[in-house]
C-alpha cells in the first residue's frame, strides 16, 4: 500500500496509474507508463519549441510552412497541395496558413509556369531571411532540449522512436 510520500514521489502519470490501478484493478494500466509519458514530454517540447517561433512573429503552423518552402531549394517555392502534405494539414488549414504568410509578406503565390490552372506558393526574400533565422535559433533549441539527455540516451532513444513510428505509420509516398 503507497503512502502519501511515497505518492509525492511519483510523477503525474505515475499518480494518474497508481489511481486507475487502485478504482480498476481489472485493468492492465501500464501502457500508460509509456503513453502518458511520451504525450507530457511532446506537449512540453512543444511549448519549449513555440517560444522560438513567437520570437519571429509565427506560430507553429506557419513556421512548418516557411520550412517546407526552404527546404524545397532554390526556387523555393511548391504547390499548396503539396505544402499541405508536407505540413499533414488540410488544405483549407493551408489556406488560412498562406493567407497569414501572404499578408506579411513572407510568401507570394503566383501561377504555376508548368501548369496554367495550378498555382506554386513561393518565399520572398523576406520570407527566406526570417525562416533561415528562426531555423537556426529553433536548432539550438532543440539541441538544449536534447542535451538534457546522454548522447547514448539520445540515440538509444532516436532508435526506439524510429523503429516504433515505422511500425504505427504508414508509408508516404513523396508529394508530386
Amino acid at each position: 500500500m503507497s503512502t502519501p510520500k511515497d505518492e509525492q514521489s511519483l510523477d503525474r502519470v505515475a499518480r494518474i496509474q497508481a489511481e486507475w490501478a487502485r478504482e480498476r484493478p481489472d485493468l492492465d494500466v501500464a501502457p500508460q507508463g509509456v503513453i502518458g509519458r511520451l504525450h507530457r514530454v511532446a506537449s512540453l517540447l512543444t511549448d519549449e519549441l513555440c517560444v522560438v517561433y513567437r520570437r519571429y512573429g509565427l506560430g507553429e503552423g506557419e513556421f512548418d510552412v516557411l520550412a517546407a518552402l526552404r527546404r524545397a531549394g532554390d526556387p523555393y517555392e511548391r504547390a499548396p497541395g503539396e505544402l499541405a502534405s508536407y505540413t499533414m494539414v488540410t488544405t483549407g488549414a493551408m489556406t488560412k496558413r498562406l493567407d497569414r504568410l501572404e499578408r506579411a509578406g513572407l510568401v507570394a503565390r503566383r501561377a504555376s509556369e508548368h501548369d496554367g490552372r495550378g498555382r506554386v506558393v513561393a518565399l520572398t526574400d523576406a520570407g527566406r531571411s526570417l525562416i533561415d533565422r528562426a531555423f537556426a535559433e529553433h536548432m539550438r533549441n532543440e539541441r538544449r532540449l536534447l542535451d538534457a539527455l546522454s548522447p547514448a540516451e539520445a540515440a538509444r532513444l532516436e532508435r526506439l522512436l524510429t523503429a516504433w513510428l515505422a511500425r504505427l505509420e504508414q508509408p508516404q509516398p513523396p508529394p508530386t
